[in-house]
């Protein structure tokens, strides 16, 4: 079989799924979409959930490549940080996919896909711990617990962008970069 008609399927089931979500999506629709038989689908996927994974990991290697792109081995740590969350965050913010994955997790709890929002996230600690283990290394950073400060620094800054837009006036970018610096460069402390 041709790697076109994977790639194809690829593509109508990650349409799908950004349309209808995980739970609502059938192989029957993916296989309309992509205009092939039914069990083409399965000569390259045992099933949805498997077709799901490779869509996610495609979906982690385009985030990968995004952030990467907007930082610059010049930058400072706090810049690199902020670049490479802010272009995520846009990312999911502008993906259907994540977009509606976030929706059916919130509204439905599918298993599949809290597995999947679980495994982007720490796919994006793990890149910011690694930033964060270069930082240390080089001294340009107080020594810290890389993982715990990965967290703290992208949860920080999905409340920001995320959880405050959805009680309050959403925070432009510069607010945003205030505040992440007041809370992590200056701290509450007098």
């Amino acid at each position: 079989m041709s790697t076109s008609k994977k790639k194809g399927i690829l593509e109508a089931a990650t349409r799908s799924f950004g349309t209808f979500g995980y739970k609502a999506t059938t192989m029957s629709q993916i296989a309309k979409q992509a205009n092939v038989g039914k069990g083409t689908i399965y000569t390259f996927f045992k099933n949805k959930e498997e077709l799901f994974d490779e869509i996610i990991d495609n979906l982690i290697l385009d985030m990968k490549s995004v952030a990467e792109n907007a930082i610059c081995d010049s930058d400072s740590f706090i810049t690199q940080v902020h670049k490479g969350i802010e272009t995520i965050t846009e990312f999911q913010k502008e993906h259907n996919l994540t977009i509606k994955l976030l929706q059916e997790q919130r509204e439905i709890g599918t298993v599949e896909v809290h597995d999947a929002i679980k495994r982007i996230n720490n796919v994006i600690i793990q890149y910011l711990k690694r930033k964060i283990e270069e930082a240390n290394n080089r001294n340009e950073i107080v020594q810290c617990d890389a993982e715990i400060t990965a967290v703290v620094l992208y949860r920080l800054y999905t409340t920001l962008t995320i959880e405050w837009s959805r009680d309050h006036e959403p925070l432009d970018k510069q607010r945003i970069t205030e505040l992440f610096n007041f809370y992590i460069l200056n701290g509450l402390s007098k």
